[in-house]
């Protein structure tokens, strides 16, 4: 493999580069080093990179790159070894360096948010290409390089930096000239995107998530202006940088003061804003909408439903402004983007409807059970659990949300990792009894998840619909002795053909 960069020009001011031969990948996981390699020891969170040096030498890494303080073990392995202050910061400027800085011959969008980041990723992209574009795509569901689109096999919305540098530097190798970046805060905490010359960075909103992770709410905040922050980081292109931000959530001015860029506002509820969304007609499956520019007024849709859906469609037709994409252009790609795997799905339309949503945090449940409201005149019938190795409060929201929101609800796993499925969905009881959800009457529980969707779907009755949350397009359960292939889209098919095999059940 021939690198495109040196990844030397990577490491910090004073390493004596001489004695450190050219590298063919650059690795942080030691089972996938190969000849000629370089392996950065990375402290996890589980697991230290630095007790697998030998490994990855043994394996043929042809230098170790390890942190302060941290080499003098590993001298005897028999290849050059680095010492840097954070081998994680390093990784990524390593890896930037190593793919020959992509991001500074691409135009990048970056999109962070607790809810609607990669709906909003996709709209945008689909405006670039109606536009005439060429636009990557780095997002949970799935990457596109050049014409081509890849699902995402992994649970990483944000990949490691060495494989987001890759496929940046794939785009610009298939000719893309824009690429659009989901950026968590994960990712970002994580500095997987350090190295990235963002031009154009949108917040779709924040609330709170991954407190597991980040501690406290300001810290999950801080995380996520780290996008913008990097706005301000040197650059060798000319384009104007811009910060996107959501003028309906409070917290749009903290992320303005965090870049020097100009802001640029977007807004359903309010009117106060540079791009706003008004006059919003359902219309089923999507909606209708005036979008107000400072350019101009016209019609748009997005083929999508709900408000917070069309939130995040100006928020796509803000970023595409910012980026001096004409707005009626813009208007076409949105309006021809048919959604994102795994977001508000429809199975089965009629005679019961079924719907698989992504939907794990109580804002985004809430969000959906919503929209759904409006849509039947029957019950409706969530199921649903909480991740394992997880914040309490996330489950304690899903089921005061659940309580308040759904006629019935059948509690069930959700990637329980390494915690009793019955314990979590135990939590999540508790809650709905708090909210005054009565269990036998509003609520049971099957802990299966297979048992759960064929129980919900068996007690729909004509007009009722069914949510199947919290998995969306995901392809493993992850329980205790690891990841099994599993598929809510999927499951929910199976169900419904057994149910439904009789034609007597469709009377």
């Amino acid at each position: 493999m021939t690198a495109r960069g040196d990844w030397r020009d990577g490491l910090p001011d004073g390493v004596d580069r001489a004695p450190l031969p050219a590298v063919a990948r650059v690795q942080h996981d030691s089972r996938l080093v190969e000849s000629g390699d370089l392996f950065v020891c990375v402290p996890g969170l589980r697991v230290d990179g630095h007790d697998f040096a030998a490994a990855a030498v043994a394996a043929g890494a042809a230098v170790l790159v390890t942190e302060h303080g941290r080499s003098e073990p590993l001298g005897s392995l028999g290849v050059p070894v680095v010492e840097v202050a954070s081998a994680r910061r390093a990784l990524s400027s390593i890896a930037a360096a190593h793919e020959g800085y992509p991001s500074e011959r691409l135009t990048v969008v970056g999109v962070t948010g607790t809810n609607g980041k990669t709906t909003t990723t996709l709209l945008i992209q689909a405006a670039l290409e109606a536009y005439g574009e060429s636009a990557g795509l780095i997002s949970t569901v799935e990457t596109r390089v050049g014409a081509t689109a890849t699902a995402n096999p992994t649970r990483m919305s944000t990949p490691e930096a060495p494989e987001v540098q890759r496929l940046l530097a794939e785009m610009v190798d298939a000719g893309n000239e824009y690429a659009v970046v989901e950026a968590t805060s994960h990712g970002l905490a994580l500095d997987r995107l350090a190295d990235i010359a963002f031009d154009v960075a949108v917040l779709t909103n924040l609330g709170e998530d991954h407190l597991d992770f980040h501690g406290t709410v300001e810290a999950y905040a801080q995380a996520k202006m780290q996008l913008f922050a990097q706005l301000d980081a040197p650059t060798s292109k000319t384009v104007e940088r811009r910060a996107v931000l959501n003028a309906d959530d409070p917290a749009w001015r903290r992320f303005a003061a965090a870049t020097r860029a100009p802001a640029l506002t977007y807004g359903v509820e309010t009117r106060d804003a540079d791009v706003v969304a008004g006059r919003i007609d359902d219309v089923g499956d999507g909606s209708t909408f005036e979008l107000e520019t400072p350019r101009e007024t016209l019609t748009a849709q997005v083929r999508l439903p709900g408000r917070f859906n069309v939130s995040n469609a100006a928020a796509a037709f803000a970023a595409a402004l910012a980026l001096d994409v004409d707005p009626w252009m813009a208007s076409v790609g949105i309006s021809q983007c048919a959604g994102v795997p795994g977001r508000f799905e429809r199975i089965m339309t009629a005679p019961i409807g079924v719907v698989v949503d992504y939907a794990h945090t109580g804002d985004a449940l809430a969000h959906v059970l919503s929209l759904l409201r409006g849509l039947t005149d029957g019950r409706l019938i969530v199921v649903f659990g909480s991740a394992g190795e997880r914040p309490s409060e996330r489950r304690l929201g899903l089921g005061a949300v659940a309580a308040r929101q759904a006629d019935y609800a059948v509690l069930t796993e959700e990637d329980p990792r390494s915690e009793p499925p019955d314990a979590i969905i135990d939590e999540i009881a508790r809650a709905m009894i708090a909210a005054g959800a009565e269990e036998g009457a509003r609520f049971e529980r099957a802990p299966d998840r297979r048992d759960a969707i064929a129980r919900a779907i068996g007690m729909a009755e004509f007009g009722d619909v069914v949510l199947i949350a919290g998995k969306g397009h995901e392809p493993t359960i992850e329980r205790a002795d690891g990841p099994h292939p599993w598929d809510d889209r999927r499951v929910a098919r199976e169900v419904l053909l057994e149910r439904f095999s009789d034609p007597d059940e469709w009377e």
